[in-house]
């Protein structure tokens, strides 16, 4: 047990931050992501959603501020209202001290090929569409 951990994250997944480098990417999954199919690296989470997720995880992974955009989101498709998961993603940006003014849209297959690119996917057991996230690991400063 350490200090300071936040409880929903596994000692599989802690270990996965502190190896990711700056500019490494992590994309956290809600469950209906081809997370298997698409994994360099899987780490199931099945029991957490992703707000929960994110929110901890932001506790220990700085966002990288060298690029225009350290998160990425799944574009909504045409015809589909904006999920009302991001306003959550919002409010814990806002108590993360993370910027969202900045926040990256990606179409559904262009952020798929770049989850094929991250470091790691979290599989979660998010019921919510569109709460698909990528974090761009930036460097403490």
């Amino acid at each position: 047990m350490l200090k300071q951990i936040p409880k929903v994250l596994s000692p599989e997944l802690v270990k996965v931050l502190m190896e990711m480098g700056h500019g490494d990417e992590l994309v956290i999954a809600d469950g209906n992501y081809p997370a298997a199919a698409n994994a360099q690296l899987l780490v199931r989470q099945d029991g957490l959603g992703v707000p929960e997720l994110l929110s901890a995880i932001l506790t220990l992974l700085p966002i990288d501020t060298y690029v225009s955009s350290g998160i990425a989101l799944m574009s909504v498709v045409e015809g589909d209202a904006e999920p009302a998961i991001w306003e959550e993603f919002k409010t814990i940006f806002s108590q993360q001290s993370v910027e969202n003014d900045s926040l990256e849209f990606l179409e559904r297959s262009a952020f798929y090929e770049r989850g094929k690119q991250a470091y790691a996917i979290l599989a979660t057991g998010e019921e919510a569409i569109y709460a698909n996230i990528i974090l761009r690991k930036g460097v403490v400063k």
